[in-house]
């Protein structure tokens, strides 16, 4: 999906930002989506994780009588 944007898409959402926001919260809004860009994929690799980790079942021991 954000592969069609191209160059001057990019640029008129950064405009649109820019005059909706203003100069002096851009810096900020920046900070907030990086923050929740880092979180979500610290979570995601969590899962991600916990799932492989869950796929891997240790062996039954098998008792004889």
């Amino acid at each position: 999906m954000l592969q069609n944007i191209g160059i001057p898409g990019l640029i008129l959402v950064l405009v649109i930002a820019l005059i909706i926001f203003g100069p002096s919260k851009l810096p900020e809004l920046g900070r907030a989506v990086g923050s929740t860009l880092k979180e979500f994929k610290k979570s995601t690799r969590e899962l991600v994780s916990d799932e492989d980790s869950s796929k891997v079942q240790p062996k039954k021991e098998e008792k004889t009588i």
